[in-house]
């Protein structure tokens, strides 16, 4: 059995059903499509033990985040549960897990990153600790820039087109950025996006060999593609490394006790993650056949994540 940190907690804040309605379930596309993966039926038999065969996972259309819920879903199917994904906002999937409207995530980036919502949250959830430690998020730009730290950016505003390339606006880095701006005293504005539109400009400047910053964090499949750095930040805005943490709601260990120890056990290596990151953005691959291969390659891992 894996010994993961415990956390303790603080006040709810308000249902989000309708966020999680409106988000919906569409089937699986690549890491960045703003797709999810659909509803599936079990192959393998029920265990003794499998409680409530149902389970939701809820997720934030982040490349990390895409790639950990499909392998999770992978290993609860093959426990012989039928798992359906949900994509919605960073918020949305705090409400979703402490309301009963998700059964849990896999991509809660503690204790910086979405602190906020952690914050609000923690009193009807239960945290099971890091499922992937040593994350990092900053400034990023392509290993060709001549500059190395965030205060240089101010003398080179116009190179940058004035403007710093996010991703969702409710993301806990969007947030820090934001920050970062201001106690840097940046002449740059802060693009909202998603990760699939910071990709594709990052895409677009490298292949013309132009300057350009976006919001960017590790693990992520952009490192294995391109040429990049990050931007030293002097002021440890951006804190230091973190975790994802598995986030279940209350009473799932009871309903489905299964589930709960596969949840409890599943960790892996930044490494491993970029592998499953990596594989999805072939041509074609569809990110739940990817991490379903990575699931049934990798048995010495896997083997470890049921107690």
């Amino acid at each position: 059995m894996k010994m993961k940190p415990r956390f303790g907690r603080f006040a709810p804040v308000p249902a989000l059903a309708l966020a999680i309605a409106v988000a919906g379930c569409s089937p699986s596309g690549s890491p960045s499509s703003g797709a999810s993966a659909p509803a599936s039926s079990a192959s393998a038999p029920a265990a003794s033990g499998i409680g409530t065969k149902e389970i939701k996972l809820a997720y934030v259309e982040w490349a990390s985040c895409v790639a950990a819920t499909n392998v999770a879903r992978a290993a609860l199917e093959q426990k012989g549960y039928d798992v359906q994904t949900v994509s919605v906002s960073a918020a949305a999937m705090y409400a979703a897990v402490a309301d009963g409207d998700a059964d849990a995530t896999v991509c809660a980036w503690l204790p910086s990153t979405q602190a906020n919502y952690y914050a609000r949250t923690r009193d009807k959830l239960d945290n099971l600790g890091p499922n992937l430690v040593g994350t990092r998020l900053g400034l990023v730009v392509p290993d060709y820039v001549t500059i190395d730290s965030i205060p240089e950016l101010a003398d080179h505003a116009d190179q940058f087109q004035d403007r710093i390339v996010g991703i969702d606006p409710g993301a806990g880095e969007m947030g820090l950025t934001q920050k970062v701006i201001e106690q840097y005293k940046l002449p740059l504005k802060l693009m909202n996006g998603s990760g699939a539109t910071m990709t594709a400009a990052l895409k677009s400047a490298i292949d013309n060999h132009q300057w350009i910053v976006v919001t960017g964090w590790t693990p992520h499949w952009m490192w294995a593609r391109f040429k990049l750095k990050y931007l030293a930040d002097p002021k440890g805005i951006y804190g230091n490394a973190e975790n994802i943490d598995t986030l279940v709601r209350q009473g799932l260990r009871r309903d489905s006790p299964d589930a709960y120890a596969l949840l409890d056990g599943f960790h892996w290596t930044p490494e491993q993650m970029q592998q499953v990151m990596d594989a999805g953005r072939e041509p074609g691959a569809r990110p739940y056949d990817v991490a379903k291969q990575w699931f049934r390659q990798h048995g010495d891992v896997v083997a470890g994540w049921s107690h």
